[in-house]
C-alpha cells in the first residue's frame, strides 16, 4: 500500500526547487515507489569542498531536501505542510566525482511528526552518508505546491 497522499508530482517539485538551494546544488527528484522517494545530486564544483571531495553539508542538504519532499507528499496539501525539525547524519565514504543518489524511507509517519531514514550512495552503490530526519507536520495550506 502506498504512503503517498496523491500521485507524487516530481516535475512540480523539481520546478519549485529550481530557484533555491535545491536547484543550485543540482538536486533532482528522480523516482518514487510505494514507500520511498529517490533523488540525485552531482558531485561537481557546486557540491565539493576545497579538497575536491563531496562536502558533508551538501550531503545533509540532499538528505533534508529529500525527507522534506517525501513528508510533504504524505499529507493533504490543503490541510498540512511539513518542515524540518532535526537532522542527524553520518558521513561514511568520500566521493570526488559522478553523482550521489539518495533514497528516503519512512521510519515513522505520525499525525504531528515524521521520521525519515535517508541513505546516500555513490555511483557504485556504496554508502556515502546515512541520515535521520525528523519532520514537523503543521496545519495550514502547503505553500510549496
Amino acid at each position: 500500500m502506498s504512503i503517498w497522499f496523491q500521485p507524487v508530482p516530481l516535475d512540480t517539485a523539481n520546478a519549485a526547487g529550481a530557484g533555491s538551494l535545491i536547484g543550485h546544488l543540482g538536486i533532482e527528484l528522480v523516482a518514487t515507489d510505494d514507500r520511498s522517494l529517490t533523488a540525485r545530486m552531482p558531485v561537481d564544483p557546486r557540491t565539493v569542498q576545497p579538497a575536491g571531495l563531496l562536502h558533508g553539508g551538501a550531503s545533509v542538504a540532499l538528505a533534508e531536501t529529500l525527507a522534506s519532499w517525501a513528508a510533504t507528499f504524505t499529507v493533504d496539501p490543503e490541510k498540512h505542510y511539513c518542515v524540518g525539525l532535526d537532522i542527524n547524519a553520518n558521513h561514511i565514504r568520500a566521493v570526488s566525482d559522478g553523482h550521489v543518489t539518495a533514497v528516503a524511507t519512512p521510519a515513522h509517519l505520525g499525525r504531528r511528526t515524521q521520521v525519515w531514514e535517508v541513505r546516500v550512495d555513490d555511483d557504485r552503490g556504496r554508502p556515502v552518508c546515512v541520515a535521520r530526519v525528523t519532520m514537523a507536520v503543521l496545519d495550514g495550506r502547503n505553500p510549496y505546491l
